[in-house]
């Protein structure tokens, strides 16, 4: 069976006491997104997360801070001054994921017979929040949200029920998700404490624009030194390219052109840290537009499962650490009533063959109350056969729905 792009992300944020038109703009997506996976790349081995899944969740309990709360979640997400801009940017990078859908059934259905895409691209996005049946939240918060990002409120009884509001909480997720992400909240994290639970799923499929052939027995030098063998693909044709310090990047598009996969491969066989260091959103943007040259492009099929990542304490040594602190943080346009997060959950998962791409990922904040290159004659070759970064773009705003690393693609 063909497989093609499935890209998942899940961002649930829980809550518990103490559309003007935009263009879309992914400049702080990846700014944030990147200073987060230069952190999580510190303990080495595979990455794969959601900037675009994680910034959403994170904007929604934005929404509802105040005072030094807002103002570090400001500084450390990269959100900028204007919140209504904020807002309006992801509700207009959605409205554009949703946009391309409807284009590519428009193609497939006009051009499928004639040797184009045979099946449509598909991404949904989804936002709820699950609140506490007996506790009342701001209107304004509440509006907002409803307004930006098309999040309704579900009352759930977390005081009576909070196993049962747990696992219906990750049923809703799975079902957002197709099945990819499991028990995204683990045990424990929903308690009588809880309030309110804030929950954005991604969910994308999509073919490659030419598939891939296979390529057996291909070298690759697992975390830049052991030299192993792996099922690997091939593809000569024209690709975005850009060099970058210390590597190079590839853009090999899909068959919608609203989204690209780029490959970031260092120029040293264990350079991959200190070029993950040198990459800026500048950079990621450049990249998104890359010209496009006659590449023959070799690259290993692969397949992620990280486990989930707890990420409340890389938050907090990010410039947050108000948001985590009963008694103070301040979430107040949520509620009369103490706020502060608990804790936030990601996982993730990725999968590439020769006909396109799988992928997925999940994020759980939970909040409780507490009292220029010179063309080369013939093709350049580039052999991905060793430790590299990729990343999903939504092509418009060069916003990376998802962003990793490989170090073992076995």
């Amino acid at each position: 069976m063909k497989m093609s792009l499935t890209s998942l992300m899940v961002t649930a944020i829980a809550v518990c006491t103490v559309n003007a038109e935009a263009k879309p703009d992914g400049h702080g997506i990846n700014t944030f997104g990147l200073e987060l996976h230069q952190r999580l790349a510190k303990d080495g081995g595979n990455i794969v997360a959601s900037p675009w899944s994680i910034q959403s969740a994170l904007a929604m309990t934005y929404a509802g801070a105040a005072g030094k709360t807002r103002d570090e979640m400001a500084a450390t997400l990269h959100f900028g001054e204007d919140e209504k801009a904020l807002h309006a940017n992801f509700a207009a990078i959605a409205g554009d994921l949703s946009n391309l859908v409807k284009t590519s059934k428009k193609n497939v259905a006009q051009t499928g017979r004639h040797g184009g895409p045979s099946t449509p691209l598909e991404i949904t996005t989804a936002n709820r929040l699950f609140g506490e049946k007996n506790f009342s939240f701001e209107k304004p918060f509440l509006a907002l949200l409803k307004k930006s990002y098309d999040a309704p409120l579900e009352a759930l009884d977390f005081g009576s029920a909070p196993e049962f509001s747990r696992k219906h909480i990750n049923d809703w997720i799975a079902g957002q998700t197709k099945d990819r992400i499991k028990d995204l909240i683990p045990q424990g994290a929903i308690d009588p404490d809880t309030r309110l639970v804030l929950a954005n799923a991604i969910y994308m499929k999509a073919a490659w624009q030419s598939e891939f052939s296979k390529e057996a027995d291909a070298a690759f030098f697992v975390n830049g030194t052991q030299a192993v063998k792996v099922a690997g693909l091939v593809k000569r044709r024209e690709y975005g390219y850009l060099k970058i310090p210390g590597g190079v990047s590839v853009t090999v598009p899909y068959a919608d052109d609203g989204l690209q996969f780029l490959i970031m491969v260092p120029d040293e066989k264990e350079g991959l840290v200190a070029m993950e260091k040198t990459l800026t959103a500048d950079l990621l943007q450049q990249a998104a537009s890359a010209p496009r040259q006659e590449i023959e492009l070799h690259y290993p099929k692969f397949k992620l499962e990280p486990p989930s990542i707890a990420l409340a304490d890389h938050l907090a040594a990010m410039g947050m650490p108000t948001a985590f602190i009963q008694g103070t943080a301040d979430f107040s346009g949520m509620a009369s009533e103490k706020l502060s997060i608990s804790q936030v959950v990601h996982k993730g998962f990725v999968a590439v063959d020769e006909y396109g791409t799988e992928a997925a990922a999940a994020t759980a904040v939970i909040v409780a109350i507490r009292s220029a290159l010179i063309e080369p004659e013939q093709p350049l070759e580039i052999r991905v056969d060793r430790p590299f970064a990729f990343a999903i773009q939504h092509t418009k705003s060069g916003a990376c729905l998802f962003l990793g690393r490989v170090t073992d693609p076995r």
